[in-house]
């Protein structure tokens, strides 16, 4: 298997600013009752109440990076609610200096739009992720943003055959192959934690998702020919091995080894 590769995971919540800004909302409305009527108007109207890709705010972005030197997990967390563009800008840093592997589950479905809206609204740059051939003319054959090009492999999208009717959830492979899965929280909660002040618990959440997503594809390159199965085996027991060096500083990775244990 090449390195490097960087699978990624974000976290999002409702951006209340921007529906203020949309919906001109009274200056002295709370955050709660913009969100509220909004909520209220959709219920009404029969729509969804999750809320559309260009007004999800960036929380937290997770990866797990791995190449020659070893095996890394980092988060870009924006903490003090103005750090979102930064946060994004990071991630996008990472993609200019590494050129990796992109692996995502339903990256191209909701992580990286929600990243491209953002970014643009926060004026972001990313000009070796946009790059379709003009720069760098092997990026014409295999670049980050078409659907079946391998440089950024949405792991979901392509074991569906990319048929969304086929899709299945990252919780339920993670744990069909042997994988902790989620730990006592989903995506559902993350603006409930968000509001209760428990940005670290979304972020070690968004951690042990990022870190399912490998293992799945590390076992998918196991069936396409990446790794052998002693390769594999080798893999599998590296990433043991960084979670327990971890574990004692970061406690979810001693409830995700036991987990996986």
């Amino acid at each position: 298997m090449a390195w490097p590769v960087l699978v990624f995971d974000i976290e999002s919540i409702p951006d209340v600013e921007g529906l203020r800004a949309l919906r001109g909302a009274p200056a002295d409305a709370t955050d709660a009752q913009v969100y509220a009527n909004w909520l209220a108007e959709r219920k009404e109207k029969g729509q969804s109440d999750f809320t559309p890709l260009h007004l999800q705010r960036v929380l937290a972005i997770s990866c797990v990076f791995r190449n020659a030197d070893g095996l890394r997990i980092h988060s870009f967390v924006d903490r003090d609610g103005q750090s979102e563009g930064k946060v994004i800008q990071t991630f996008f840093h990472a993609i200019e200096k590494h050129a990796p592997q992109l692996v995502s589950w339903n990256g191209s479905g909701f992580d990286l739009p929600v990243l491209h809206y953002r970014g643009l609204r926060h004026g972001v740059e990313a000009s070796k992720y946009w790059d379709l051939g003009e720069d760098d003319r092997e990026f014409k054959w295999n670049n980050y943003i078409s659907r079946y090009h391998m440089r950024h492999l949405d792991l979901m999208d392509l074991l569906a055959m990319y048929s969304p009717k086929n899709n299945a959830p990252l919780d339920a492979m993670a744990k069909l192959c042997g994988f902790p899965g989620k730990l006592g929280m989903d995506g559902s909660q993350v603006y409930a934690q968000f509001l209760a002040g428990e940005t670290e618990e979304v972020r070690r959440y968004c951690e042990t998702d990022v870190m399912n997503t490998y293992l799945v594809y590390c076992r998918f390159q196991k069936m396409r020919g990446g790794f052998t199965e002693a390769e594999y085996e080798q893999e599998i027991e590296y990433v043991k091995e960084t979670l327990g060096n971890l574990a004692p500083d970061e406690p979810h990775w001693d409830e995700y080894l036991k987990a996986w244990n």
